[in-house]
Order: structure tokens, then C-alpha cells, then sequence
């Protein structure tokens, strides 16, 4: 039964977030283009540390009746209209983040790469851009599989962006991605997606590849947790340092201004909607009470800040 929801839920979302260039390049020009940050990166000490949020660039998409699932299209747009924002279409950010801890850097999803559209794949120009080379990277940690947080990994032509680097992903995502039964029972939008997975991480070496446990320490300061429900074994990041505390959420949400104003909405990206639904109101909820600096994959530049409790859900509110 999990599997048939999880197919159902994903639909649109299991192929869509692993082929946004063929589906929105074609549609984004007639709406104009999102303006990129520049710089495109942004520093915060953290302790004995240094997270980096890089922004790998943002696409516009049309908002249609498909990308709440679970609300009327008016209603998605008055709320956008009470944010003062468009709404004939949602700009949708990517921004992975680093982790400097000593001789240690752990880049923690990666993007596109050139495997993207035009408005993509700026995530190596930013790293240069704060001091760091590919190679710099001895670390890459997968929240996901969904194509812009993997995609990065690998260049179009099959090479390693970061060649130096371990790849840690959770063993629920990778376990459900690699089966190659889910992958032959899928529908056809799903297929896609099982496809690049193998791509991206199919020929890696076993030593090269480290699979943790949602709960597991993956390094000094840097514990997962599990997320499902946006994909079966999606895991978030906290980065402790000195008493402070930092943490990924990945896809927790995504667009705030729709997501997280309204958490009980699902996105079309959502695999299970309920469970994506539970995760964010736990996560928010621990935010909000804890007033933890948080990062999110799809979060306006530069992609931290806090969550503060408004009407019935959350606002984010980014680092001046």
C-alpha cells in the first residue's frame, strides 16, 4: 500500500523535480526570467564552523491548478497576494550549503550542474566565488533523490564535479530508488527518476559511497534525521558548534510563501502528502520553539533564517 501511494502521490513529482529543463524552459519565457542573487553566496559563522549557502540558481514556473494539490488555485493566489507577490507564477530557488569544519568541507546537496536550464547550474561559479574548488569538497550528503539535489553530482558528460569527494545518502532513499522491482512497477512519469538515479550514483565505488541511518552522526557536529513523506527516505541535517545550532531541512517545504504559510498543502513534488505534511509541522513546530537558524533547499536567498508562528502555520524569515 505504501508503494501504490507513494506512485500516486508522485505522478507529476517523481519525474517533474528530475526534468524541470524539459518541462518549464519551454513555458518560463513569456513570464520573464527569476533575478539570480549576486553575489550568489552567503557566509554565517557557526561556532568553530562556517555554512556557506550557495545558490545553484532559481526557475520560474507557472502556477496551474497542478502545483497545490490540495487547494483551489484562488485561494493559493490570495495568499500569495497577501505577501505582495506574482500570482501567475512562483519563483522556485535552489540553494545547496556548505559546511567548513576544519579540514573538512561537506556540501550538502549539489544542484544541477550543466544537466539543467539556463537559469540553473551556478553552484560551481558561487563556490569559486567563496574560495573553494570542486575538489576542496571531501564530503557530498544527499538529502534526496529528486533530480536538482543530485544532478550536481555528475557533469552531462559523466564525469564527477567533486572527484575527491565521499557521498553519504540515506539508506531508505537509496534502498527504494535502487530497487530495480519499484523501478519496473513504476509508472511511466516515475521512470525518469529512477533512471537518473542510477546515472548519478549507479557507477560509484563502493567505497566511495556511505550509506547512513536517518538518527546516524555522520561527522562531528553533524547528525541526520529522518523527513519522509516529500520521498520515502528524505533525511534532514543538524550542525551543532559550540551551543549553536544549525539545520537543513532540505525539502521540508517548498516555497515558503505557499508551503510553510500553509503547511497543510501539499505540493505537487510531495510523494506522500500526508507524511510530508506530519514532517513539516514537526520540524516548524521544533523550529519555532527551539529558534533554530534553518536553511532550506527552496528558500529565498540566502536561504537561512528562522521560522516565527504566523496564523495557523509558520513565515520565514531571512537573514538580513
Amino acid at each position: 500500500m505504501m508503494d501504490r501511494r507513494l506512485f500516486l502521490g508522485a505522478g507529476f513529482a517523481g519525474a517533474t523535480a528530475l526534468t524541470f529543463s524539459s518541462v518549464l524552459s519551454q513555458t518560463t519565457p513569456n513570464l520573464g526570467a527569476p533575478v539570480l542573487p549576486t553575489p550568489g553566496f552567503r557566509k554565517m559563522k557557526l561556532g568553530t564552523m562556517e555554512i556557506i549557502a550557495l545558490n545553484d540558481g532559481a526557475l520560474r514556473r507557472p502556477l496551474g491548478e497542478e502545483f497545490v494539490r490540495n487547494a483551489p488555485l484562488e485561494q493559493v493566489k490570495a495568499m500569495l497576494a497577501s505577501q505582495s507577490l506574482p500570482t501567475d507564477y512562483v519563483d522556485i530557488p535552489f540553494t545547496a550549503f556548505l559546511v567548513v569544519s576544519g579540514e573538512n568541507r561537506f556540501l550538502i546537496d549539489t544542484g544541477f550542474a550543466d544537466n539543467g536550464p539556463p537559469t540553473t547550474g551556478r553552484l560551481r561559479t558561487n563556490l569559486a566565488a567563496a574560495g573553494y574548488k570542486p575538489e576542496d569538497i571531501n564530503h557530498v550528503i544527499l538529502s534526496h533523490y529528486h533530480g536538482d539535489h543530485i544532478n550536481g553530482l555528475r557533469a552531462k558528460d559523466g564525469s564527477l564535479v567533486f572527484p575527491r569527494a565521499k557521498v553519504h545518502v540515506p539508506a531508505p532513499e537509496h534502498a527504494f530508488w535502487m530497487d530495480d522491482a519499484r523501478m519496473n512497477a513504476a509508472p511511466p512519469a516515475m521512470q525518469g527518476g529512477f533512471q537518473a538515479v542510477r546515472r548519478v550514483l549507479g557507477g560509484l565505488p563502493a567505497e566511495q559511497l556511505v550509506r547512513f541511518e536517518p538518527g546516524a552522526e555522520l561527522a562531528p557536529g553533524i547528525t541526520s534525521s529522518a523527513a519522509f513523506g516529500h520521498t520515502p527516505g528524505m533525511s534532514v541535517f543538524t550542525v551543532r558548534s559550540e551551543g549553536q545550532l544549525f539545520m537543513y531541512v532540505a525539502d521540508v517545504t517548498n516555497v515558503p510563501s505557499l508551503f510553510a504559510r500553509s503547511p497543510d498543502w501539499a505540493v505537487a513534488f510531495d510523494m506522500d502528502a500526508e507524511m510530508a505534511r506530519q514532517t513539516r509541522r514537526r520540524v516548524f513546530d521544533m523550529l519555532v520553539k527551539e529558534k533554530t537558524v534553518a536553511g532550506g533547499f527552496h528558500f529565498p536567498f540566502p536561504a537561512f533564517g528562522t521560522m516565527e508562528a504566523a496564523g495557523n502555520g509558520y513565515q520565514f524569515k531571512p537573514m538580513a
